[in-house]
């Protein structure tokens, strides 16, 4: 175990200690030890530690040196990681924008209940910001500024702060007299999870490069490539990015087409068109030199000889052919989903009431909220033991009984320990009516073991859904060694279902993996990982993903009723 690895990990448990409220004495201990772990100049701390020297070190305790006896044995730290897990992804985000420290984020978040960079901005915008004790107008904009310094250094955003970034942008470009129609492109329109740049294609009554030329010229651009054309690249001030590409009316369907991509999907339709005779000039469609007209997408692909193919499968994944043969599947709609699973509560690290959480899910049109909170293993965020799952399964008993058409399902997120096992014993596991297994430890472990874990936590015939496969948290971490294609194969096999977790920082599976499972038969669960009410509006981004992934409602467990997700797990506990 190198030094500054080392160091790192204690200085970030620190970090993460200030952003829970922990005594500051307490996270000033491990900003010290880190000090004097780097200090050593070691390129290895393991003979320090075989010595007992490391034991030593002036500002190395006893609760810090736990850490370092674990790095050494190990290669981790149980407890980093279970701090981390329960830091809600938004606030290790607001770490990356400049001048936020860990104090300042801490009452930011009791504040205002900010939990993301998104959230943040707003707040600053709209005035709330400064009006918290010991902030204020000067405080305010100079997090905006740091916000604006992350956009244009950071280039990647997630896909929900894009998509505010997008609309908003989109109204702007929608209110100049020239343009007719405005419509955003690119990877935005494609829903992938992390975003570079807005691509918005407008339609103009006037000269398209003197109306894009006139947005290169407007109040708070910092910088514009392209002046003079019709397309233009803009940075504004605030860090945005937009490619701009404007078009006489006519053009907007290829534009607008074109302008989505892929690019490797816009290269498998031009060899359509091609096959069909035709050809693309520009923005125009032409067979023997002579224009033909295109009012909208679905005229473009037709022309081609294909269905209408939905902007989120245009990857070159296998959907150009899908859309030859008319095998394109129909994708899942927000519509068809019938409950959620994945929920918390205040019995672990939620923030809301179960009573809240059921009134929430059933003012989205939902027949049924699964609530699964935390196991016991996961005594950082609360995790329920033996006792408490009683008094909360009362309860759920009182809500069911008053509740009507509406019922609250038992669940429980069970930690996969480090040797596969799924946390509690068979007796308690059969008092709820499904359960999530997912990995919150041991993250550096091999592929193999990594692998090994999992697949015999596969065969435990009480996992009814395996969460957040891959470990992965969008721009902060990757995903953990495994090999998902064993996993998807097992899961086949035992007939769990792979979760496609809707949190905007991990959207785990990765939607190419909900392809791959799709194909094997295996179904997948969209899951909120709701912490609180608000929490429940990712079922929206993870239907896009599911949709991304080639998923039908066939395909999606909670697009079922409650009956069947329960009669599912009770299959599958039998088997």
């Amino acid at each position: 175990m190198d030094s500054r690895t080392a160091a790192h990990v204690l200085a970030q448990i620190g970090g993460l200690l200030e952003l829970h409220g922990e005594d500051r004495f307490k996270s000033r201990a491990y900003h010290i030890a880190a000090r004097a772990v780097l200090g050593t100049d070691a390129d290895d701390i393991t003979p320090l530690y075989k010595s007992g020297e490391l034991r030593k070190l002036p500002g190395v305790g006893a609760a810090t040196f736990s850490v370092l006896r674990e790095l050494v044995e190990t290669g981790d730290s149980s407890y980093f990681e279970r701090l981390r897990e329960n830091t809600p992804e938004g606030l290790l985000e607001m770490l990356r924008v400049p001048g936020m420290g860990t104090a300042k984020i801490r009452l930011i978040h009791e504040g205002l209940g900010v939990e993301t960079v998104q959230q943040l901005e707003e707040a600053a915008r709209d005035g709330r910001l400064a009006k918290l004790p010991r902030f204020g107008p000067k405080t305010a904009e100079k997090i905006l500024k740091g916000i604006a310094f992350l956009k244009e250094t950071g280039a990647l955003l997630l896909f929900p702060h894009a998509f505010a970034e997008a609309q908003r942008v989109l109204a702007g470009v929608r209110r100049h007299p020239d343009v007719v129609r405005a419509e955003i492109a690119g990877s935005v329109r494609r829903r992938r999870e992390v975003i570079a740049d807005i691509d918005i294609v407008a339609a103009c009554s006037a000269d398209p490069a003197a109306v894009a030329t006139s947005f290169a010229h407007a109040p708070g651009v910092r910088s514009a490539v392209g002046a003079g054309q019709a397309s233009v690249s803009i940075r504004y001030v605030d860090g945005t990015r937009l490619d701009l590409h404007c078009v006489e009316p006519s053009a907007f369907a290829v534009a607008l087409w074109r302008g989505t991509g892929s690019a490797a999907h816009i290269d498998e339709v031009l060899a359509a068109l091609r096959r069909k005779g035709l050809t693309l000039a520009g923005d125009e469609l032409r067979r023997n030199g002579r224009t033909l007209p295109v009012a909208e997408e679905a005229e473009l692909f037709a022309a081609a000889g294909l269905a209408f193919i939905e902007p989120e499968l245009r990857e070159a994944r296998g959907e150009v052919a899908a859309a030859a043969s008319g095998a394109l599947p129909s994708l899942v709609v927000e519509s068809d989903i019938q409950g959620v699973l994945h929920c918390h509560s205040q019995y672990s690290d939620g923030g809301a009431t179960i009573a809240e959480m059921a009134a929430a899910a059933r003012a989205h049109g939902w027949k049924y909220l699964g609530v699964s909170d935390h196991s016991v293993s996961a005594f950082y965020a609360g995790g329920l033991k033996p006792d408490a799952i009683r008094r909360q399964h009362e309860e759920i008993d009182e809500l069911n009984a008053a509740a009507g058409d509406f019922v609250v399902l038992k669940g429980i997120e069970a930690d996969i320990l480090a040797d596969g096992r799924v946390d509690y014993d068979e007796h308690v596991l059969d008092q709820f009516d499904y359960v999530i297994g997912s990995v919150h430890s041991r993250f550096s472990m091999s592929g193999p073991e990594m692998t090994e874990r999992v697949l015999r936590a596969l065969d435990d015939p009480h996992l009814t859904i395996l969460g957040h496969p891959t470990g992965r948290l969008l721009l902060t971490r990757e995903p953990y060694q495994i090999d998902m294609s064993a996993v998807i194969e097992k899961a086949a096999e035992r007939g769990v279902v792979l979760e496609l977790n809707a949190d905007p920082h991990r959207l785990d599976l990765d939607w190419t993996y909900c392809h791959d499972a799709k194909q094997r038969g295996v179904r997948i669960e969209i899951g909120p990982d709701a912490h609180s009410t608000h929490g429940l509006d990712n079922v929206e981004l993870g239907v896009a993903i599911a949709r991304k992934g080639w998923l039908e409602k066939s395909d999606v467990l909670n697009c079922g009723s409650a009956a069947e997700v329960v009669e599912h797990a009770r299959r599958h506990r039998s088997s």
